[in-house]
């Protein structure tokens, strides 16, 4: 049966009023459609665009009741939604992505069971209930990166360790395990401890599918992260033919055995000996595709707000080689002691004096370390070189990365 479009003027919720929802709320607009964002935060960047903001929590039910007598169709913009407020809109309106694939992807725990039973490389890793799981952990996962299983993102909810007394100590400091208890019984947070690899690079592949089946992806990006953070991301991601469709031929199987709709990310490790794993995935559009707002032909946003309505999917060709920045929080903070230690907008227009840089700022009231704040992506036209251009204004910023 042919899914039925929503027309201009229907409303559509996002739950969620970070960054990505405020950028599909701008998509959605732009397509005709009006948006109401569910987000606790009253000045969050995606309820300062969207056409209604219902200021409640994610599974407040009177919000959630309020959303499904007033919209269409829900989509979500983070995968830490508890995945029961989707499957109650679920019961009312149309969703997408479905409760049962965010479930999935909010839970490491959930998320490596889910890419072994499906077939796909995921790195060495044991699940971590209590000490004496640790204890037991195989030899080889050290040194290791120990996280929590679930509301872990950027870095946080992971602790690099060592080796087996390293973790052992982690448990109790970060993840909440009472000294001397939990021997052999559920303890503190649940973890994974995965084997610290030597990689070659980092890549990811954003993937659309839609309600109906209909299924296409964009050029596979090449990643760099400091401190657990996306810093930036460059497409094309220039890491061979070989590993670039052995990236993408995981991300659409990811896709479908999911019997996912809506945008996907998908994060992969590549090994020095160019073997493919699957890292992560995200139910929603990823910081690593923020470069289709200008360097596609439709946008992550974009293509997200067409799936929720009905649309046919865009073409997701690229259209000039392109490079990505996250701007973070430190690039406002300065500590010159004449001038006191505090923040200052950064010099916007010696950044955009180069020419083919897109900038986008993301609304949020206070700069704060590690904070993303917005991001800028040069396009490689006209003779520029986008990745050499980035380096060179991420020094102008003072940008780490």
């Amino acid at each position: 049966m042919k899914l039925a479009q929503l027309p201009a003027g229907s409303w559509v919720a996002v739950l969620g009023g970070g960054q990505l929802g405020r950028l599909f709320c701008m998509a959605a607009q732009s397509l005709g459609y009006r948006v109401c964002v569910l987000d606790p935060a009253l000045d969050c960047p995606a309820g300062a665009v969207a056409d209604r903001h219902l200021m409640a929590d994610y599974d407040d039910p009177s919000a959630l009741a309020d959303i499904a007598r007033t919209c269409a169709a829900a989509t979500t913009e983070f995968e830490n939604v508890p995945a029961e407020a989707l499957r109650f809109l679920a019961g009312q309106i149309r969703v997408a992505p479905a409760a049962e694939s965010v479930a999935i992807a909010q839970d490491r725990i959930a998320e490596k069971s889910f890419l072994r039973q499906a077939g796909l490389p995921v790195g060495d890793y044991a699940v971590i209930t209590c000490r004496q799981d640790l204890r037991g952990a195989p030899d080889h996962l050290f040194p290791g990166i120990l996280k929590a299983a679930r509301f872990g993102y950027d870095g946080k909810g992971q602790v690099s360790v060592a080796d087996r007394d390293e973790a052992l100590a982690a448990l109790e400091t970060h993840f909440g395990y009472r000294s001397g208890a939990g021997q052999s019984g559920p303890d503190g947070v649940p973890c994974i401890l995965e084997r610290r690899l030597d990689l070659a690079c980092e890549v990811s592949v954003m993937v659309a599918r839609g309600l109906d089946g209909a299924l296409l992806t964009w050029p596979v990006t090449r990643n760099v992260h400091c401190n657990g953070v996306l810093a930036t991301s460059t497409v094309p991601a220039m890491a061979g033919d070989s590993i670039e469709q052995t990236a993408v031929d995981a991300a659409i199987r990811v896709a479908q055995s999911l019997n996912y709709s809506g945008v996907l990310g998908v994060e992969f490790f590549v090994l020095n000996d160019n073997s493919v794993l699957v890292n992560e995935i995200a139910p929603r559009p990823h910081n690593s595709g923020h470069w289709t707002l200008d360097a596609a032909v439709t946008s992550q946003f974009e293509q997200q707000a067409r799936i929720l309505a009905g649309l046919p999917l865009g073409a997701t060709n690229l259209l000039v080689p392109a490079a990505m920045l996250n701007l973070l929080g430190d690039c406002w903070h300065v500590h010159n002691p004449e001038q006191g230690v505090g923040t200052v907008d950064p010099d916007w227009a010696a950044v955009l004096s180069e020419s083919t840089a897109k900038l986008y700022l993301y609304g949020k009231r206070s700069a704060r370390p590690g904070r993303k704040m917005g991001h800028l992506t040069v396009l490689g036209i006209d003779g520029v070189d986008a990745p050499s251009t980035l380096v060179r204004i991420a020094r102008k910023l003072g940008a780490s990365h």
